[in-house]
């Protein structure tokens, strides 16, 4: 399947999981990528809404969001869109997602109450989240620590 998207978010994909593969997204959902990095789970989420479904990704990182438009562009898929915002503070009314998407996130932002209580606020009554994470049990050693570890 990877082979079918550009490789531009393909050899990005920071996520933890397959989240967009195993959960249930149905045709024509409104679909939240929180945290979409380079676009990845947003483009297999596209593919699985059909093209009367919509996906909003969203993430901080004005440099992740350039590979996945350019991606999106590039696989020439109408129902996915970008934007740049902080999980805290989602640009998108109350109630108006189906399925929510968040592969990898929480380690990343210590706002983590604010970030579901954003995710409360936008899934509709009867929607789903989706969440995938890495989690230490104890602190990592030292000499695990360095600047490319996420968790350092």
């Amino acid at each position: 399947m990877l082979k079918d998207f550009p490789d531009d978010c393909v050899d990005r994909f920071a996520g933890v999981s397959n989240i967009s593969l195993a959960g249930e997204i149905p045709v024509g959902a409104v679909v939240l990528d929180l945290g979409c990095g380079a676009g990845l789970d947003s483009m297999i989420a596209g593919r699985r809404t059909g093209a009367k479904g919509r996906v909003a990704g969203v993430d901080f990182s004005l440099v992740m969001l350039e590979h996945a438009k350019r991606a999106v562009s590039r696989a020439r898929m109408q129902n996915v869109v970008f934007c740049r915002a902080d999980a805290e503070r989602l640009p998108l009314p109350k109630g108006s997602i189906d399925v929510a998407l968040v592969n990898g996130i929480f380690n990343l932002n210590p706002a983590r109450e604010c970030i579901f209580r954003e995710l409360a606020r936008v899934v509709r009554c009867g929607g789903v989240a989706y969440s995938a994470e890495l989690i230490l049990s104890a602190p990592l050693p030292p000499e695990q620590r360095n600047a490319d570890n996420w968790f350092a």
